[in-house]
């Protein structure tokens, strides 16, 4: 019998691993575009249409021209009713207009087609990195996402989420509704501003769309001394663009990548504390009408002029975009800058004054230097091209009138914080509710003790429907160790706020989840407000309900210490996996059941989904919370920073010998030397209200029963929370007895 019970032992892990596996062989391989290796000509080449498939978006098209025009597009040429060719359209990928990251912190490369008219004819993906839509997402929600765009004009204002009626249009804002990706806003969010970007700029390009005419800058007159290179930064009249050596792959003990300060030498108070008066005095006679001098010193791993620069060429690393006409800079807008006249600026090991070359660019507005960075993988030998960028906005002091009034593009996350107030005070209520409920635990367990019956537990069970109900399926709140492999994935390669900002109740969340588990261990979240976690409770409370409490178990403990070392083994499989290949992590991280309950919905799902989640909830009813002690990558995650806490619960030395909490304990963290193992603690505090309880800690019910024989008070018993020893009541009864003695004739 025993070999027998050693070998069931054994095979419960083997069974778990192998249930794994099998609902990771089930998932279905949809992603066709992720992380498509695109050809180097089809994003920079000069014949786009040889490789893309610029027919699918423009279908009336006969042939395309090559790549033209800043940013590039591609003339759609077709036959008229004269049966004469003529332009009809136009075609552009998204990534040459624009460079806007969606969840993943890359961009979704689009190819977009739009008529002469200004209204858009097609769309196609040619490559997305977005781990959400790999599995439980179909890639298809993004086709039919997309799908929306055509036959809307690309000056159109059109917004996620907004539409109200059956033809879309939201009213007094004046824009256009577009249906999210449901369980993917914000790669919904990030796509639209793509698309509606690239349509408007190129657009705005060839005169489809007319802008403003900017009026031209008039420069203030300023009577005083030359500044010094401290004070030109401090102001914003030099800006600074560093780009670590780290984000590019490279060893920081040779220096950063690129460490760069540029700034306009038009005007002349910044003109002349910079060359000096009679450098600037000869750069300005040399200008024509509407040419204007920009300066660049760097230094760097790399040069900011490009290795392949060739005469007649242009230097292809740096661009100046203002917004939306990008410049580019050829060996006949270059002079030499040998010095600067401030005596702190920075030594530098390379220097230019380039010439911009039109009436478009103006001064007075906010314009932006962007560098191109060249990085090969050292793996795959891939070379891949990174844009880093610094804004530049003269001083309004030195513009007459002051600075204009300017309209930025919004980012990408603020329209989803937007309107969700009520929402995000409701959320912050139920994560300050908990913690301040568990930082009050020992008056809350002593009046369990004083009543005799688990008070403590009524605001939790309310607490866990909250959680399921309005965290869980309203806000979808669910965190998920897919979140703690994107950041992983953003430290090694490029870190974006924007990126966490994107889901406000997950980012706020994960906060909550930060500053708890620094605090008290990972069992504030997990016991408490953990949705996937909540629902097992509830479950198991479900069980009692219903009559199965004779049925509720918990594994015995030495299988339970062999088990719970699965959910940390599974834990750094995802994240060594991330680090390779996010598509196949993403799709072995559906171990977690949290996207199938909250995200995407379980009857969105295919049938081993079902299997999965109802063998869990059936096993939750009978035994307490399975899959947080043996399956949960993200509690094995969180355990792992939580062993350095700043506090832990309360322990008794003769904790040591009674083993009365660890019977009882739901998440087998009691040792047999009574210690609380806190990686495992769900916090449920069922042992804090029998460490108070002198009915029922056989320590404190011997030492009330000695006292109540003595005839001493059993106020003092708890008082503090601390035990006091039997030792401590013998010598109380030794001073009883003297005192008697002394009073004695």
């Amino acid at each position: 019998m025993m070999n027998d019970f050693h070998a069931r032992q054994r095979a419960w892990p083997r069974l778990l691993m192998l249930f794994c596996l099998c609902l990771a062989a089930l998932l279905p391989a949809r992603a066709t575009t992720y992380d498509a290796e695109l050809p180097e000509q089809l994003l920079h080449g000069a014949d786009l249409c040889a490789l893309a498939p610029c027919r699918a978006v423009m279908p009336l098209a006969q042939k395309f021209s090559l790549r033209k025009g800043s940013p590039s597009y591609v003339e759609a040429i077709g036959v008229g009713a004269d049966q004469r060719e003529q332009v009809i359209g136009y075609v552009f990928l998204s990534t040459d207009v624009v460079d806007i990251p969606a969840y993943s912190g890359k961009p979704v490369v689009t190819l977009i087609g739009m008529d002469k008219q200004g209204l858009i004819t097609g769309l196609r993906v040619l490559k997305h990195s977005e781990p959400i839509l790999l599995a439980g997402i179909p890639e298809s929600a993004l086709l039919k996402f997309i799908a929306q765009y055509v036959g809307k004009a690309g000056d159109a204002k059109l917004e996620i989420g907004h539409s109200n009626s059956t033809s879309g249009t939201s009213g007094a804002s004046g824009a256009t509704g577009l249906d999210a990706i449901s369980g993917a806003t914000v790669t919904a969010i990030a796509e639209n501003q793509v698309i509606s970007r690239s349509a408007y700029e190129i657009g705005r390009q060839v005169g489809i769309f007319k802008s403003e005419a900017r009026p031209k800058a008039r420069f203030r007159a300023l009577s005083e001394p030359p500044l010094t290179w401290a004070q030109l930064l401090a102001e914003g009249s030099v800006a600074h663009l560093l780009v670590p050596a780290e984000k590019m792959a490279r060893d920081a003990a040779d220096g950063p990548y690129m460490d760069l300060y540029f700034g306009n030498l038009d005007v002349p108070g910044v003109g002349i504390s910079l060359l000096g008066e009679p450098g600037y005095r000869r750069l300005m006679a040399d200008l024509k009408p509407d040419e204007h001098a920009i300066f660049i010193i760097a230094n760097g791993q790399e040069s900011f002029k490009g290795s392949g620069f060739v005469r007649g060429g242009i230097y292809d690393r740096i661009q100046l975009r203002q917004d939306p006409v990008t410049f580019t800079f050829r060996d006949t807008d270059y002079q030499n800058l040998y010095h600067l006249q401030p005596q702190d600026a920075p030594a530098f090991k390379e220097s230019a004054v380039f010439i911009v070359r039109s009436a478009s660019f103006n001064p007075a507005w906010p314009w932006q230097l962007a560098f191109l960075a060249n990085r090969i993988d050292a793996k795959s030998g891939v070379k891949t091209f990174e844009h880093f960028g610094a804004d530049y906005w003269l001083a309004g002091r030195y513009l007459e009138g002051g600075r204009p009034v300017v309209v930025k593009p919004e980012a990408a996350w603020k329209p989803l914080w937007r309107g969700k107030e009520i929402e995000i005070g409701l959320f912050a209520l139920v994560l300050g509710f908990a913690a301040l409920m568990y930082s009050q635990r020992d008056k809350l367990v002593r009046a369990s003790t004083r009543k005799h019956k688990p008070w403590i537990k009524r605001p939790r069970t309310v607490l866990w429907f909250v959680c399921v109900a309005f965290l869980g399926f309203y806000l979808k709140a669910q965190p998920s160790i897919t979140q703690v492999m994107t950041w992983c994935h953003s430290l090694l390669h490029l870190w974006q706020w924007e990126l966490f900002l994107s889901d406000p109740f997950i980012f706020l969340f994960w906060w909550f989840i930060i500053a708890t588990v620094l605090i008290w261990g990972r069992g504030l979240f997990c016991g408490w407000v953990c949705p996937f976690g909540s629902l097992q409770e509830l479950a198991y409370a479900l069980g009692k309900l219903i009559g199965l409490q004779r049925f509720q178990r918990l594994l015995p403990k030495p299988l339970h210490d062999k088990l719970r070392w699965l959910k940390y083994v599974i834990f750094f499989v995802l994240l060594a996996v991330s680090l390779y290949s996010m598509e196949t992590a993403e799709k072995l991280a559906e171990i977690e059941p949290f996207k199938t309950t909250f995200i995407v919905g379980v009857w969105n799902r295919s049938w081993p989904f079902w299997i999965f989640i109802g063998a869990i909830l059936g096993l939750s009813i009978l035994s307490e919370r399975p899959y947080c002690k043996y399956l949960c990558p993200l509690g094995a995650g969180l355990a792992l920073p939580g062993k350095f806490r700043l506090f832990g619960l309360k322990r008794k030395a003769e904790c040591q010998t009674c083993h009365a909490c660890a019977a009882g304990c739901g998440s087998h963290a009691i040792d047999s030397e009574g210690k609380i193992d806190q990686m495992e603690c769900m916090l449920c505090l069922d042992c804090m209200v029998l460490y108070y309880d002198d009915h029922a800690c056989p320590p404190l019910v011997k030492e009330r029963k000695f006292r109540e024989k003595a005839g001493l008070a059993l106020t003092p018993i708890n008082a503090g929370g601390y035990f006091i020893a039997l030792d401590s009541v013998r010598r109380e009864l030794a001073d009883k007895a003297a005192t008697l003695a002394a009073k004695a004739p």
